[in-house]
Order: structure tokens, then sequence, then C-alpha cells
């Protein structure tokens, strides 16, 4: 418009002063405000249009001065509709409020092991460093151990909620700043495996010094470094803390966790077997029950690929006979048939590959036809972005396990002890501790013909009449610390109900 009005002025300013330039002139210098002023006015209501449509977005307290284009009526109605349908206010958890204090230095933490050791370690080092008034960084996690699990913490674990949910106790950034960065990366910092099974008082007289003298600590090692017993009560309610409540996996693992749950609460109550007779472990433990030659040269040969792995000649028939081995596929289908375990129910394993596959499990399979894991479960495209990540299946595999009806693990390795004592705090749920070394005496007597099937189920019912997750105290054992009840299997300082605790 504005330009045809311009062309418009033009065309008749030709034709009244068709001959004289200076005419011609004087019309232009007299065109210029009019065009200023009709260009202002175009750019003007631009402007009131976008605010206008950013004003949707912002919220009416932005343009609530400007006109609406709405009708009263139609003003009216969106009112009332406002009215008869209230949107959902969706409130966001109180953040704790942050813990002032002077900070002594940063603590750099390397966990190792696998899922649950590392989640332990993860538990101790944050209340370390609370304690010693220092900022932790986001632990780093085992990357070179059997698993070869490239998997960062944010992998497996809410990040922003480990953060946030514990900034009334200790700060814990992501990652170093800046200029402390920068000392790192030119080597000026200490670097150490603390000592295991320490009391708060060690990190105070000999690991606070070092922070307060280098600023940066890193302790490569991380775990079982902190004693089970013989700490402040605000210590270990602190571990439960941070384990029960500021230690949650990623919302992709979580949801995924969930589906598997629901998929098994649809088909009846379900039992987790926590089946370690993988091979990593076998290899580990020295322990070949039912293997062949062949495999049992196998995995001797994967025992002394590994030179962390510091045992290395063991003789399995006697470590079993100790109860030091898993128990076996064979074996554990005579435990839960002897414990009355209905045939029916759903047994879901968690667990990496059985070795030996199908031929080794073919005696579970037989007498509890509904065995199932996470793959038979789930489509191959809902695992696709865990495979390769052992961490973050075993996460899944977690999960599942809290919420089982029963669990029963068939080696006290780490993620048995963990959920065994996530189970307690939950309430009790029903955990079976097997008694490994009286279970295979029995079993090799009954498989021998010297033991009737009533006498051999009788008596693992009777071994086992308290070995059920109810509550307990642990044991203490003065100097042989590794020895004692472990702290995260029986976290008996969180526990809802105290009086409830038997002694062991």
């Amino acid at each position: 418009m504005v330009c045809k009005a311009a062309m418009g002025i033009k065309a008749a300013a030709k034709l009244r002063f068709p001959s004289s330039a200076a005419a011609a002139s004087t019309a232009r210098s007299r065109l210029k405000p009019w065009m200023v002023r009709a260009t202002t006015t175009v750019l003007l209501w631009t402007c009131v249009v976008q605010l206008t449509a950013v004003g949707n977005t912002w919220g009416p307290r932005v343009l609530k001065g400007w006109p609406s284009c709405r009708t009263a009526r139609e003003a009216a109605a969106v009112t009332t509709a406002r009215v008869a349908m209230p949107e959902a206010v969706v409130e966001k958890a109180a953040l704790p409020p942050k813990r002032i204090y002077r900070n002594n230095g940063y603590l750099m933490v390397s966990c190792n092991g696998g899922l649950n050791q590392m989640r332990a370690a993860i538990c101790d080092m944050a209340v370390i460093a609370r304690y010693l008034n220092v900022t932790l960084i986001v632990p780093e996690l085992d990357k070179t151990s059997f698993w070869n699990d490239p998997s960062e913490f944010q992998d497996i674990f809410d990040v922003e909620h480990f953060i946030t949910s514990l900034r009334d106790e200790v700060r814990i950034l992501r990652e170093l700043p800046p200029r402390i960065k920068r000392r790192v990366e030119l080597g000026k910092f200490h670097s150490m495996p603390p000592i295991s099974w320490s009391d708060i008082s060690y990190y105070h007289k000999q690991i606070l010094p070092l922070i307060r003298k280098y600023k940066v600590l890193h302790l490569n090692r991380t775990d079982a470094r902190l004693a089970n017993n013989g700490l402040p009560l605000e210590i270990q309610r602190l571990r439960c803390r941070v384990n029960y409540d500021a230690l949650k996996f990623t919302p992709q693992i979580e949801e995924l966790g969930r589906r598997v749950i629901r998929i098994l609460r649809q088909n009846g109550p379900f039992l987790v077997l926590h089946l370690r007779y993988e091979m990593d472990m076998l290899a580990f433990s020295g322990c070949t029950q039912g293997c062949n030659p062949k495999e049992a040269e196998e995995l001797t040969r994967m025992r002394y690929a590994y030179p962390w792995w510091k045992e290395k000649v063991i003789n399995s028939f006697v470590k079993r006979k100790d109860g030091l081995c898993p128990l076996t596929p064979e074996e554990i289908a005579l435990v839960l048939r002897a414990l009355d375990i209905d045939k029916n129910m759903q047994i879901y394993i968690a667990a990496g590959e059985i070795y030996g596959g199908k031929r080794r499990m073919a005696s579970l399979t037989s007498a509890y036809p509904n065995v199932v894991r996470k793959e038979t479960l789930l489509e191959p495209s809902d695992l696709m972005f865990f495979q390769n990540h052992s961490s973050q299946m075993a996460a899944l595999d977690y999960l599942v396990s809290l919420e089982s009806d029963i669990f029963v693990p068939t080696y006290d390795g780490n993620m048995a002890k963990v959920v065994e004592g996530h189970r307690r705090y939950m309430g009790f749920k029903k955990t079976i501790l097997l008694d490994r070394k009286l279970i295979v005496e029995l079993v090799d007597q009954y498989t021998s013909g010297s033991l009737r099937w009533d006498e051999f189920s009788s008596l693992i019912k009777a071994v086992h009449s308290n070995r059920m997750g109810a509550a307990t105290t642990r044991t203490v054992i003065p100097d042989r610390p590794k020895e004692e009840d472990y702290f995260y299997a029986n976290p008996q300082e969180c526990l809802r109900d105290p009086n409830l605790l038997r002694t062991s």
C-alpha cells in the first residue's frame, strides 16, 4: 500500500508539473516525511503482531495492557471453559537447601568392579566427601573390568537427581572448575587407593591433610573402603540416603524396568533367580562342577588371562564342599522343588549368559517351564541401546529383583548383597539366603541315593526357615571386617522398625 501511494503521488506530480525539474525536486522533498511516517507505522504494527504471538507463550502478564481481538462473548466463553476445566498444575519436588561450608578441596573418584560394587562405593565416597567438607566430582565408572562396559555415570544413574537431592549434605559437580582442571592436567594432584574397611577417623587424619595440601585428591580404588561397623549413626543413615534415595537409574532404565515388571505381574507372581553360573564367575571362582574337560580348561585359561584375579590354582572339588561355589542350575532346580516353589511360578533369570547354555539349563527348565529373562519378555529393539553395556543390563535386573515376590541369589556376590539389603530396607521382602555348604552336601547324598526325597526336602526347609530375609543384627567380627556382615546387605540403622531386629 505504501508503495502504491508513493507511485500515485509521483504520477500526479508529473501530470501537474511535467516540465519543471525544480518542482519535481520540491515534490520529492515533501514526500520524504510522509514516507518515514508510513514506514514507521508499518514497523510498529509488525512489532505489535510479533509481541502478541510471544504473549501467547509468555502469558498475559507481558501484554495484559493490549486490547484483545476477541469479542466480549468469546472472551466470556473462554473464561467459562477455563473455570470448568482447570489446568493441571505439576508441582516440582522442593529441593533441599544448599549446605554452606568452607570447601577444603576436591575429591575425584574412580570406581572399580561391576554395577553393584560401584554403587556401594559411590555411596561411601559421597559420605566421605560430606564429612571432609570437600567437593565431590561425579564418580568415574570402571571401563577396564572383565565386562568392559563403556558406560559413564550419567548413562546409568540420573546425574541431576544425584546432585540436587544431596545438595544439603555435599557439594557435587559434574566436572572440575576450569582453573582446578588445569592443575590436574598439569599433574598437580595426588592419586592413591584408600585403606580398606577404614573408619571415618582415617579419612579425617590421613586423607583430609592430603586434600588440603594438593587441593585435588584422586581415589583410584573405592570398593569396601569404609567400615561396616563402628561408625556414627548419622554416617550410616547418610549411606542409606545416598543408596536408596539419591542413586536412581536413568528414566530410560527405570521405564524399561517397570515395563518388564508389568509384563511379569500380568502373568501372576514371580521369583527372581540370580543365577551366577556365568563364565566370568566360574573362571574367577575356579568352580567347574558339571563342566566337561574342555569347558574346565577354557575357564582355567580365562582365569590366568586376568592378572588381578590373584588365585590361580584352585581345587574345584574342595571349594564346592566348602560352599564357596555358585550353585549350578541342576542344584538350584532341586532346592526350589524341595522348598515347594510352585512349578508354574515364573522364574526370572537375573544374570548374563549361562555357561553351557540350554544344556546346563535343561534340569531347571524341565522342573519350571516358565523360565524367562528380559531378552524373552522384550523385543530386540527395546534392548538395542543396552546391548554391550553390561551395567545397564544389570540395572534392569536390579529393578526387577527389587519388585519380585521372592528373590533367590545362588552366590553371595555384590548384586546379591545389595539387593538383599535394599529388600530389607523396603520391608523385609522375602529373600531366600541359601546355605550353599549344606546344600551341596545334601544334594550329593540325594543324588547318590543315600537320602530319600522327602528327607532331602524336609532338611532343606528346616535349614532355610530362618533364612528368608527377616530383620537381623549384623555380625561384627573385630579385626576381620571382610568376614563381617556387609553393611549394604543389612543396613540395620536405616530399617523402618528397628524393634523387629533379632540377633543372627
